[in-house]
């Protein structure tokens, strides 16, 4: 044996991982999620879950073709929505890259609406990690009131566990006070068990929040994924009293699958977690259709 690599004991990330469950069979996970959606989420189909649902979406325009007068707009449609409906919740978050901080800050006029930036070199999490930093700071000084990060997944998926967390921590540290949203890509990790080992390392690292996936890469958010997301929670919450945040996002394309997500953060994380700080919901085509089905005719508002 080669004296020179030899570690006696287990790093602290191998430590921190032994205290879960991470062996997990994809099978069962897929199962458990079926028997959920068959026996549960017709009881969650209804009138009050949607208007919860509505103040649970971070509205997002992460496009390339983006602009001052684009983001200006987006976030004057939010000011205008709290004024034609005040009896309905109003969105959760609006959710922009760093460079329009700026502009939303300066424009949102409502109360409670967050303002989330996807940072660190989003969507592939791939540069420097001063980059990363200096991107953040930037995010945070320009009126960014969360931060929304991808996982290192590379180095995740190459065992560098101690990367990974590093990474994490030190853009939480860039973040201060601002709560800050880990990105899993879920779809690029495959299976349950890679899955569940990523929430515990990002919420071990720093994560105020899990969030399932950039929306760039397919596929997307899965409830299979969200099941195993908010099982890792739990068992995070029992062993450090820690409360994270869950997030799905990419692929949200119907009033179900957001009923689902719902289902699955009541079966499994309870109403503690039924609130829109700690369960958000990415997306932007979805405010148009959850508005649709509560007020019972078609609406393009967003």
């Amino acid at each position: 044996m080669d004296q020179n690599n030899f570690q006696p004991g287990k790093s602290k990330y191998e430590e921190a991982l032994s205290k879960y469950v991470t062996d997990m069979d994809d099978a069962k996970v897929a199962e458990a999620v079926k028997k959920i959606i068959a026996e549960k989420v017709p009881e969650n189909d209804n009138l009050d879950v949607k208007k919860f649902l509505m103040g649970s979406i971070e509205l997002t325009t992460l496009k390339t073709t983006d602009s001052e007068e684009s983001v200006l707009a987006f976030t004057e449609k939010v000011n205008q929505f709290d004024e034609a409906y005040p009896a309905l919740p109003h969105v959760a978050t609006i959710c922009v890259y760093p460079n329009f901080a700026k502009i939303v800050s300066q424009t949102l006029e409502v109360d409670g609406v967050e303002i989330a930036c996807v940072s660190g070199c989003f969507p592939s999490s791939q540069s420097f990690i001063e980059v990363k930093v200096a991107e953040t700071m930037l995010a945070v000084k320009d009126g960014a009131t969360e931060i929304d990060i991808v996982m290192p997944v590379g180095k995740f998926l190459s065992g560098d566990y101690e990367g990974v967390c590093d990474d994490i921590a030190e853009l939480k540290e860039a973040c201060g006070e601002r709560p800050m949203k880990v990105i899993l890509e879920t779809g690029c990790l495959k299976t349950a068990s890679n899955i569940k080992k990523a929430s515990i390392l990002s919420m071990y690292a720093g994560a105020d929040y899990i969030k399932t996936s950039t929306g760039k890469l397919n596929p997307a958010a899965t409830p299979e994924a969200a099941y195993v997301m908010c099982q890792a929670i739990k068992e995070y919450y029992d062993e450090t009293g820690i409360q994270i945040g869950f997030k799905p996002a990419g692929g949200l394309n119907t009033v179900m699958d957001a009923v689902i997500y719902y289902t699955i953060v009541k079966e499994v994380l309870g109403e503690k977690w039924l609130t829109n700080r700690w369960f958000r919901l990415g997306t932007s085509r979805l405010a148009n259709l959850l508005l649709s089905e509560i007020l019972g005719e078609e609406k393009k508002f967003f």
